[in-house]
């Protein structure tokens, strides 16, 4: 348990601030490139910023991916000593893409003045494609957790090693897909919270606007399609991993035309609460409103995640996701009506809050996809309690660590606060402001 909360705790903060290396750089040149094309100087501010903050987490990522390199070794020997020649590919990539992002990312940072605009805004494309490509490698190996391929068993030995095929297993394709829209819209609503929170204090000029308007904009094109492709690993989750979906939808007995509950909690061993929508699993899972969905009764106890866990996480993701949705509907509306957004105070407190709620559906998403393969590390291979470093004391490592992680929150929110308050930006920056007020 110590090893799976030290592992818990280091994924769920790491992974917040790998979406920004994900998305804020997209975003970042899109605010640039803005810039450039209508002369508006509040854009070039704002992707300065943007790019010091850029730095700032790229620095703080670098730690806790680190972090995460180490425990992989020595929390989880078990996994690393014997399928580590199967999944040692992606992890190399990503290495590899992590230095290109650095090379580009320091290009990026320092030749604002020193390189002419359309050259500067070229040296982030690798910045951006090696952000994906790095998010795409390290998913691919949870994939192959969830469906593992690439290899063949002899006695307890691994054989035949195809790290190709390990890593474009079937679940490759949903879940990294998955994972890098969710890493965009936590970007982009986390940025555009910020000036939300700037809007409701009264800051309602023209560089607010537009440091609301971007990464807003972006998140909000993003989310409809997200939700499809949620509906894609949910139908990849129905096919290859009926346990969790089960768990999901806290269903116990294989029924036909199977029920979709909405909220509920499990309460010796059945769905309580729960608002039922007949047939509903049944035909979102398989398209067949009478089609069978089997229950966990079905399997050995030993072998069955913990349900409430499962899904309460799932609720709280789909909530989330569609809470957003309704967000950006609420803009589009607004803007195709007014060209401009809501003036609706609840409008904009909502708005404040999408960054929190885009988080919390990404880390409902990895409870759901982790725990709900429980109580497997390697789905029906390598169970969880075979793979953990038998070494007594790990929960001392995971107070170490938690402390760690608390210092560095601290010190990141401390940076980035100096960096709002820090540089003053003008109601309404000309082109000469651009040189006054710079991030440099």
């Amino acid at each position: 348990m110590a090893a799976r909360m030290q592992m818990a705790l280091s994924l769920g903060w790491h992974i917040i601030i790998a979406c920004f290396g994900v998305g804020m750089p997209a975003i970042t040149v899109l605010a640039e490139w803005r810039g450039h094309r209508t002369g508006d100087a509040n854009y070039a501010l704002l992707a300065r910023r943007w790019a010091k903050v850029m730095g700032v987490l790229f620095a703080v990522g670098a730690v806790s991916g680190t972090i995460l390199s180490f425990e992989m070794g020595l929390l989880w020997p078990g996994l690393m000593g014997v399928y580590g020649q199967v999944i040692g590919l992606p992890f190399t990539l990503e290495g590899i893409a992590f230095f290109i992002e650095a090379i580009f990312l320091g290009i990026y940072l320092y030749a604002w003045d020193r390189l002419p605009p359309k050259v500067h805004m070229l040296t982030a494309i690798p910045v951006m494609i090696a952000g994906v490509a790095s998010a795409f490698f390290v998913v691919t190996a949870n994939a192959w957790m969830q469906q593992p391929t690439g290899f063949d068993m002899e006695n307890g030995r691994v054989i035949a090693v195809d790290p190709w095929a390990a890593m474009f297993n079937p679940a490759t394709p949903p879940q990294t897909v998955h994972m890098i829209l969710a890493a965009f819209m936590v970007a982009g609503f986390g940025m555009a919270s910020v000036y939300a929170v700037a809007m409701l204090r009264g800051r309602r000029d023209r560089y607010h606007r537009l440091g609301f308007l971007v990464p807003f904009a972006v998140a909000a094109v993003i989310t409809p399609v997200q939700i499809g492709v949620g509906d894609w690993a949910a139908h990849f989750v129905a096919d290859n991993q009926p346990v969790k979906l089960a768990a999901m939808e806290g269903i116990f007995e294989t029924t036909e035309g199977a029920p979709l509950h909405l909220g509920g909690v499990v309460v010796d061993g059945e769905m309580r609460y729960a608002l039922e929508v007949p047939h509903g699993l049944s035909l979102l899972a398989h398209f067949d409103p009478n089609a069978e969905v089997m229950g966990l009764n079905d399997v050995p106890e030993d072998e069955r995640p913990p349900v409430n866990v499962v899904h309460l996480a799932f609720q709280a993701m789909v909530g989330c996701g569609f809470a957003l949705l309704g967000l950006s509907l609420w803009l589009a509306v607004s803007w195709k009506r007014r060209r401009g957004p809501p003036e609706s105070v609840w409008f904009w407190r909502a708005a404040a809050l999408s960054g929190l709620l885009a988080v919390l559906a990404l880390e409902a998403g990895w409870v759901v996809t982790e725990v709900g393969r429980q109580p497997w590390i390697v789905l029906g291979l390598l169970r969880t309690s075979e793979a953990v470093n038998p070494a007594p004391g790990l929960v001392y490592g995971f107070v170490l660590v938690a402390v760690v992680y608390a210092v560095l929150t601290v010190a990141t929110v401390y940076v980035l606060r100096r960096l709002a308050r820090g540089t003053p930006v003008p109601i309404a920056p000309q082109e000469s402001d651009v040189k006054a007020y710079k991030v440099t």
